[in-house]
């Protein structure tokens, strides 16, 4: 595509040779669903060596001993047949992102969250092009997989026809849509699947403990910005000069402008999305304020304790559902794309279909994450865990960043955010809870170490 030659040879091959390291270890690795079959069997033999070893540990909070329970016991094997099923249909993370995708596969199939995309990126001022198709990018992640399949080509082909080197378009969307993958000015799908991992985690400690799926909202809102100003700077500044002139065959395509059926579908949805956030303002107005307001708050008398307790909050992902549903069929009966109930219902199923493999992976992480919990292993851990790290004296921001480093690292030899979080939550949530650190907090930390390597991370299969 450019003929531009990379300014250091020597600097270039040190880079291929440390990529070409790393995504040997990462191929070597086995299948995440497989890994999580074995963590869960490692799980099983070392309860039985610890239980062995008469290891225990005083629990912090409650000062009562914690010994390890052996599953390679009579008991244990009758308690892993007999909750097997029971511990994959209670896996938090499976309910919330099936939920979830239903309303967002209608939205997808109706052509919805397409059409706003394109939207979004062709009507932007020429100068602003490279921050919105970032700023676009991160958008995406919403619908999860969408901006990769659509946003990266389309930026390339919108690139093109603004007479820039195409290759700086189609990176500046991977940046967006693959660094972003954390940040959002809406709740996506990944929101309460992490979310449903550190209550896993969490109740280790506090069985009692809730982590609402929009407990990161604050930091994705201003990521969102930061990431799209990032994006845009390294594009400019680094990407387009390393590129050089575009010298290629390829001719610029003319972008599609909306059709009527799109634009009419786009006034349907819309006024849907203004109904909709008018009648949950509404519902979390203070009680008295407007006649029945207040009906969507808790029952606390401070207005913010209310909030946070609300069902609003509380059933955010059906919220997410109900209103990407509603919008999704607004849209296609405007543009035309959705015609009876079955279409509706097509575009759930096959959003359903690509679930495949995360129902896998699912089955098996519920197995390792209950095995940990029973055993009692990951609270010894988290014991052991926050004393040494107390005596190392790092102090909480160097914790943090370590942590955020060892996010990160792990990125480059396993790509699914859902898979590194299930087995790094349950040790670093309740470790973290008992220095001080709120789960939401050390969520967090993890969202910014697996989204800074995202883009260079050989496991990331687009």
């Amino acid at each position: 595509m450019s003929n531009a030659k990379p300014k250091n040879g020597s600097e270039s091959k040190s880079i291929a040779r440390f990529l070409s390291i790393v995504e040997r270890v990462g191929n070597a690795l086995p299948h995440p669903a497989t890994l999580f079959g074995i963590f869960a069997l490692m799980v099983v033999v070392i309860s039985g060596i610890a239980a062995s070893l008469d290891i225990s540990v005083v629990h912090p909070g409650t000062g009562e001993t914690i010994v390890p329970v052996s599953l390679l016991s009579v008991d244990g094997l009758h308690r892993m047949l007999t909750q097997m099923v029971t511990n994959f249909t209670g896996f938090a993370p499976l309910g919330v992102v099936l939920v979830a995708m239903l309303g967002i596969g209608i939205a997808e199939s109706s052509g919805l969250i397409g059409t706003g995309l394109r939207l979004l990126v062709i009507k932007s001022p020429r100068r602003l092009l490279t921050f919105v198709i970032v700023f676009a990018g991160v958008l995406s992640n919403t619908a999860s997989e969408v901006g990769y399949v659509l946003l990266v080509p389309l930026g390339a082909v919108i690139f093109l026809a603004a007479g820039r080197h195409p290759i700086a378009g189609l990176a500046a969307a991977f940046a967006g849509v693959s660094g972003g993958y954390s940040a959002n000015l809406l709740l996506g799908t990944i929101d309460p699947l992490l979310a449903g991992l550190s209550q896993e985690a969490a109740r280790i400690i506090d069985p009692t403990y809730h982590v609402n799926p929009a407990c990161n909202y604050y930091f994705m809102f201003v990521s969102t910005f930061f990431i799209a100003a990032a994006g845009t700077l390294v594009t400019e500044k680094f990407v387009i000069p390393r590129l050089g002139e575009y010298t290629g065959s390829e001719k610029p395509e003319e972008i599609r402008e909306l059709n009527a059926n799109e634009k009419r579908g786009l006034r349907f949805a819309l006024w849907t999305i203004f109904i909709s956030f008018a009648l949950i303002v509404w519902g979390l107005l203070p009680e008295s304020t407007v006649p029945l307001s207040g009906f969507l708050l808790g029952e606390q008398p401070d207005w913010f304790d209310a909030f946070l307790k609300s069902p609003f909050l509380k059933g955010i992902v059906a919220f997410i559902f109900i209103l990407a549903a509603i919008w999704g069929i607004a849209y296609g009966i405007g543009a035309g794309t959705i015609k009876s109930d079955g279409d509706v219902m097509k575009g759930m199923g096959k959003s359903m279909s690509t679930l495949g493999i995360y129902m896998v992976l699912c089955f098996f992480a519920a197995q390792f994450v209950a095995y940990f919990k029973w055993t009692n292993l990951g609270l010894i851990f988290a014991v052991e865990g926050a004393e040494f790290l107390k005596s190392l004296n790092l102090g909480k921001i160097p914790l943090m960043m370590a942590f955020i480093f060892l996010a990160a690292s792990a990125n480059m030899f396993m790509g699914s955010a859902s898979a590194k979080w299930a087995i790094l939550a349950p040790i670093f949530i309740p470790m973290f809870m008992l220095l001080g650190f709120s789960p939401e907090l050390t969520q967090v930390g993890y969202r910014i170490g697996d989204s800074v390597t995202n883009i260079i991370s050989p496991m990331m299969s687009y």
